[in-house]
């Protein structure tokens, strides 16, 4: 591949690694599978590549899959949340994401993530404490409630540590081979 086409794709790889950046932290874009991708077309089509941003890209990916899910979940039991509360908070979710989408297409999704989830948890914990009297189910629901946000919320800020991690060790691998041609 001639340089001038090698060093487009090398900043064109760079700016999809942005969107990555991004999407870790925004749902509805790709986030860490994008800078897979990105690193591996680069380990692929350069002659000098590397194969340690790979190694770092595709950890990163494999971490940032369980980890929001993982965060998420020792969050609400360290709330003491119910497997109904964990999973009106999925439900919430995936209801918010699809509700508020055609409703709001800039912005909606995210909302609906948030709020759905929050709300799917009040509405699961607050449906299975039944043995609870009404304030002191209000006063559970609402700690569940709480914790499935902060703890997606750390699982969003670690999902994002992640990507920005791969796409640095990419850069500094790489740097030195683009800005000699």
């Amino acid at each position: 591949m001639p340089l001038s086409s090698l060093s487009f794709l090398y900043w064109f790889l760079v700016a999809l690694m942005g969107v990555g950046i991004v999407g870790a932290f925004v749902p509805v874009l790709p986030g860490t599978g994008l800078i897979v991708g990105a690193v591996l077309v680069w380990t692929v089509v350069s002659p000098t590549a590397s194969s340690l941003p790979l190694i770092v890209a595709i950890a990163a990916f494999l971490l940032s899959l369980g980890i929001g899910y993982l965060a998420t979940y020792i969050g609400t039991k360290k709330a003491g949340a119910s497997t109904w509360g964990q999973t009106g908070a999925i439900i919430g979710l995936v209801v918010g994401f699809l509700g508020l989408l055609p409703a709001l297409p800039i912005g909606g999704p995210l909302l609906g993530i948030l709020f759905g989830s929050m709300l799917g948890a009040f509405l699961g914990e607050f449906l299975f404490r039944k043995e609870l009297d009404m304030a002191e189910r209000i006063k559970l629901s609402s700690k569940v409630s709480l914790a499935v946000v902060v703890s997606s919320v750390v699982g969003t800020l670690l999902e994002g540590l992640l990507a920005f991690t791969a796409v640095i060790v990419f850069l500094w691998k790489t740097w030195p081979g683009i800005t000699t041609t």
